[in-house]
C-alpha cells in the first residue's frame, strides 16, 4: 500500500484551502472529508442535529469509506483532509498505523465564530477540538514523539515556509508551484456538503498568498458561544505549543 497522508483538522480551519493546494501538486489522489460524508450523510448518520428524513446515502458507511481509501492507496499515494471526531471510535493501533499523520489547528475564536455564522444551531460535538487533541496525544504516546502540527495563522502568514515544513515532516517533496493556481477553479466539485457553498472565496482565489494575521472578537456573540470557546481553548493551546515553525524542515 502507498502512503496515506492524513491532515486532521477542525471545521472552518482553512483546511479546504490547504487541500486545494495539495490538489495542485498532481502527484497525490486527494480526498475531501471522506469520513465526514458518511458521518453526516451515510446510511446511519452520527451527527448530533440529524433529524429523521434528512438526506442519507444507502451503502455509505465509515467502513465502506475506509475500504475505498485503502483501495485507492493500492494504486498510488493518497492525501486526505478530514476531522478526527468523525472516527474517534475507530482509533486502534492497526487503523492508525496505515496513515502518515499531521494536524492543522486554528484559533477556536475564529473557527467557532465562523461556525456560529454558518450554523447558528451548531452542536458542540461538531466543533472537533477535544477529539483532535485526543488523537494528537494518542499518536504521541504510541510513537514517542508529537506528530507534526501546523497552525492556520502561521500558514497564512508564511504559506511557502509552512508548506515546506509540512512536506518535510510528512515525507513529501516540496512543490512551490502548487501554492499558485488559476482563479475560477471549482472546489465544490470535490465537496459533498451543500454543494460546496462554503468555498466560494476559495474558487475566486489564485493561491495561498501571505496575509496579515487577523483577530476576531467574541463580544457580541451569545453566552453559549463563549462557553464553547472556553472549553475548546485548552485543547488548541496544547497543540499550539508543539506546532511546526518554517525553519523546521526535518
Amino acid at each position: 500500500m502507498h502512503k496515506i497522508v492524513a491532515l486532521w483538522a477542525v471545521p472552518r480551519s482553512t483546511s479546504t484551502a490547504f487541500e486545494w493546494m495539495m490538489r495542485q501538486r498532481g502527484d497525490l489522489e486527494c480526498l475531501h472529508e471522506p469520513f465526514g460524508e458518511a458521518w453526516y450523510q451515510g446510511e446511519e448518520p452520527l451527527w448530533h442535529r440529524y433529524k429523521e428524513g434528512e438526506v442519507v446515502t444507502p451503502g455509505l458507511t465509515l467502513e465502506s469509506v475506509w475500504a475505498d481509501i485503502q483501495a485507492l492507496a493500492q494504486n498510488g499515494p493518497v492525501f486526505l483532509k478530514d476531522f478526527p471526531h468523525y472516527i474517534s471510535h475507530m482509533w486502534d493501533f492497526e487503523f492508525l498505523g496505515h496513515f502518515t499523520h499531521a494536524f492543522l489547528i486554528r484559533d477556536p475564536a475564529k473557527t467557532i465564530t465562523s461556525m456560529a455564522d454558518k450554523w447558528p444551531d451548531f452542536h458542540e460535538g461538531e466543533v472537533g477540538f477535544p477529539e483532535q487533541r485526543a488523537l494528537f496525544d494518542l499518536l504521541w504516546a504510541l510513537n514517542g514523539s508529537p506528530p507534526p502540527v501546523i497552525d492556520s495563522d502561521d500558514l497564512l502568514e508564511n504559506p511557502e515556509g509552512m508548506t515546506e515544513a509540512f512536506c518535510a515532516a510528512v515525507g513529501l517533496p516540496f512543490k512551490p508551484e502548487a501554492l499558485s493556481w488559476e482563479a475560477g477553479g471549482d472546489p465544490s466539485a470535490h465537496s459533498w456538503w451543500d454543494g460546496g457553498s462554503f468555498h466560494s472565496n476559495l474558487a475566486k482565489s489564485t493561491g495561498l498568498v501571505a496575509q496579515p494575521r487577523r483577530y476576531v472578537s467574541l463580544a457580541d456573540l451569545p453566552e453559549r458561544v463563549h462557553a464553547v470557546h472556553r472549553r475548546m481553548k485548552p485543547h488548541y493551546d496544547r497543540m499550539f505549543a508543539h506546532r511546526l515553525r518554517p525553519e523546521e524542515k526535518a
